[in-house]
């Protein structure tokens, strides 16, 4: 199986074990709630921890990837807070097939919004305690 379809299967079998090994150590995660990257494997999992919590109804409609396997781009959906969210995720792999760095895009705004707010007080709660 290549490293996008093993990506895809965790993520569509919620399996975040699976998911964070796929990531490596010093893997980054540009995500729309946040300025600086999610840098590193225990960074990355405690964000997906969240944003399993969150999102509602995710699930791929697309998947476009690159000649070398090297690139793909995974359309999603979901609902955040009673908002319907469309978006990518950007997945760039390393040569061993390990995800070296995952860019999350999201629209609409409202959709953005109710994702900032939600992951935002997770963050901030977990930050905290």
């Amino acid at each position: 199986m290549n490293a996008h379809a093993a990506f895809r299967r965790a993520v569509d079998a919620r399996d975040l074990p699976a998911l964070v090994a796929l990531f490596r150590d010093d893997a980054l995660l540009w995500s729309p709630v946040s300025f600086k990257p999610f840098e590193g494997r225990a960074a990355i999992q405690h964000l997906l921890e969240i944003l399993f919590a969150v999102f509602e109804e995710f699930h791929y409609t697309d998947e476009l990837r690159a000649d070398d396997d090297r690139t793909a781009a995974l359309i999603f959906r979901a609902r955040v807070g009673g908002r319907d969210v469309e978006g990518l995720d950007l997945l760039r792999f390393d040569g061993d097939g390990k995800v070296r760095e995952l860019t999350v895009m999201v629209r609409p705004r409202s959709a953005l919004e109710a994702l900032f707010a939600a992951v935002g007080a997770r963050l901030a709660a977990s930050a905290a305690g």
